[in-house]
C-alpha cells in the first residue's frame, strides 16, 4: 500500500522501529531522541480518535477516516496501511519532508507491516528495527497496566501481536526488551554503528 517517494528520499538516512503493540517501542524511542540530537521523531497520520491527552500535531495527525482515504488516493502518504479494521496510520510526504529539510534522521515508530514496507522502500538508508517483547504474557500485562484500553481492546492486540511476532525476520536488527536498560543500551550500540556509516 506504500506510494512512491519523492526523489530524495534514497539520499537520507531513516531509523525505523517497529513491535507489537506494548513491546516498549514508545519507551526505547524516548531514550534514542534524548541521547541523539540528529534524530527527530516523524509524527504519523492516523484515523483513529485521540486516547487520554493526545494532541493534534503532537502524538499523531488526527484525521477522519474519509480525509485519510482522501489523502491516500492524493497521494500524500509514503506508506500507510488499514491497522485495525476501519483504523488506518501513516507517514505523510509533508512530515518526511519537514525533518530532512532541518538536516535530521527521521525516526519511525510504525506497526510492523509499515515497518516492513518503510524498510522495502528505504532500503541501505533504513535501520530497522524490531522489538520484541519476551513474551506474549507479558505484553499483556504490560498492556493491562497501561489502562488505556478496554478488555476486548487488549485482547484484539494481542492476538495481532502473536501475529506480529513472525514478521521480526524481515528487519534488520531483532531488539528483545525483556530488561529495558539493556534493550535502551543494545538501541544505542545498533544507531551509533548504523549513524557512523
Amino acid at each position: 500500500m506504500s506510494s512512491t517517494p519523492s526523489t530524495n528520499v534514497r539520499d537520507q538516512k531513516v531509523v525505523i522501529f517497529s513491535a507489537p503493540s506494548g513491546a516498549g517501542k514508545s519507551t526505547i524511542i524516548r531514550y534514542m531522541l534524548e541521547r541523539f540530537p540528529q534524530l527527530e521523531f516523524a509524527i504519523s497520520a492516523t484515523s483513529r480518535a485521540p486516547r487520554g491527552t493526545e494532541q493534534n500535531g503532537k502524538e499523531y495527525y488526527f484525521l477522519s477516516h474519509e480525509e485519510f482515504l482522501r489523502r491516500v488516493e492524493h497521494g500524500d502518504f509514503v506508506e500507510w496501511e488499514e491497522v485495525y479494521a476501519g483504523t488506518c496510520y501513516g507517514t505523510l510526504h509533508s512530515e518526511t519532508e519537514r525533518i530532512w529539510n532541518q538536516g535530521h534522521v527521521i525516526v519511525f515508530d510504525v506497526d510492523v507491516k509499515g515497518g516492513v514496507n518503510l524498510k522495502r522502500l528505504f532500503g541501505d538508508q533504513a535501520l530497522a528495527i524490531f522489538i520484541m517483547p519476551p513474551s506474549i504474557d507479558e505484553l499483556r500485562r504490560r498492556l493491562e497496566g497501561r489502562g488505556t484500553d478496554a478488555p476486548e481492546v487488549i485482547e484484539k492486540r494481542v492476538a495481532k501481536a502473536a501475529e506480529e511476532l513472525t514478521y521480526a525476520d524481515r528487519f534488520d536488527r531483532v531488539l528483545i526488551n525483556d530488561d529495558l536498560q539493556q534493550a535502551v543500551a543494545n538501541a544505542q550500540q545498533m544507531l551509533t554503528e548504523f549513524l557512523a556509516r
